[in-house]
């Protein structure tokens, strides 16, 4: 009978081993943890076009943090320098509160960024110090300089963040990232191709909650909109409210322009209902991976 049982244990643990990875092959393996880095011109410009995801992003417990590239100092009709700097970090800081996120402002006057190899070390520095998996940026084709210059010195860091010996006081990233692009509607040299449209109904609140909270850029009567659209009301409560419309706005028409997305990505009954929403196009210099694999990073 002893013999009986030394010669069946082997075969039981045999059976229990692949009961366990017959078990393991059908139970989902946990999803890693990301980590995505957004850059802004300015400090609003992120929270503009990707609070909604990151807020997504965050409460499904990924890491996100926001940098602003430059201070935003002469973003204001009426004020400037080192109190405007203050205020706008003041408030990007609560719309990171908001999001349940992190956020950086660099040390750059408004209107002064430049794609020199100092801020091209700058930015690198920002991605390694994160060891980023996804990189956010504008793309290089814009209105404003500093907008423009934010896509260029992305594009520049995509080769270099992970070269052993470029800014050696940071390590370098363990992978290369995927970089992305926001969305935009201007069509020379080429337009906005989205990779991913995503469903930002969810996190919306959160989203508007944080404009609310910039007044300096969403409130103000001599604010930069409020003094630059003639159709902003003086009223001191009725001109947040438009403006805060206007922001909505601008994320229902990402909605409609990418209806079809949508709809291939949720299905026809929630696609087709889907109010607010956040577009990103896959840079072609950072790491490329299959629609499917970059979807499956982002919320659903």
């Amino acid at each position: 009978m002893r013999g009986m049982t030394r010669r069946l244990l082997p075969s039981l643990g045999l059976c229990l081993l692949a009961l366990g990875v017959a078990v393991s092959a059908t139970q989902p393996s946990a999803p890693r943890q990301l980590r995505i880095i957004a850059f802004g011109a300015h400090p609003d410009d992120a929270e503009l076009k990707a609070a909604g995801v990151a807020s997504l992003w965050a409460a499904a417990g990924h890491k996100v943090k926001f940098v602003a590239a430059t201070n935003g100092d002469i973003g204001h009709f009426s004020e400037a320098g080192g109190p405007l700097a203050q205020r706008r970090y003041k408030e990007v800081q609560e719309c990171a509160r908001i999001m349940g996120i992190t956020t950086d402002v660099l040390d750059i006057h408004d209107g002064e960024l430049e794609p020199t190899l100092e801020y091209r070390r700058m930015f690198a520095r920002k991605i390694r110090e994160w060891q980023a998996d996804i990189v956010m940026g504008h793309r290089p084709y814009d209105y404003h300089p500093d907008h423009r210059y934010v896509g260029v010195l992305l594009n520049d860091t995509a080769v270099v963040v992970g070269a052993a010996f470029f800014v050696q006081d940071t390590p370098a990233t363990t992978g290369n990232p995927i970089y992305l692009n926001y969305s935009d509607n201007f069509i020379d040299p080429k337009p906005f191709e989205p990779s991913v449209v995503v469903d930002i109904d969810a996190a919306a609140d959160k989203k508007w909650a944080c404009v609310s909270a910039m007044p300096s850029q969403f409130g103000d009567k001599d604010s930069w909109q409020g003094r630059t659209r003639p159709d902003v009301p003086d009223d001191p409560v009725k001109r947040p409210a438009y403006l805060l419309e206007l922001a909505k706005q601008r994320s229902a028409a990402v909605a409609d322009q990418y209806r079809a997305q949508l709809v291939a990505r949720y299905g026809q009954d929630r696609g087709s209902k889907v109010k607010y929403a956040e577009a990103f196009q896959l840079n072609q210099y950072g790491r490329q991976v299959k629609p499917a694999d970059l979807d499956g990073m982002f919320p659903k």
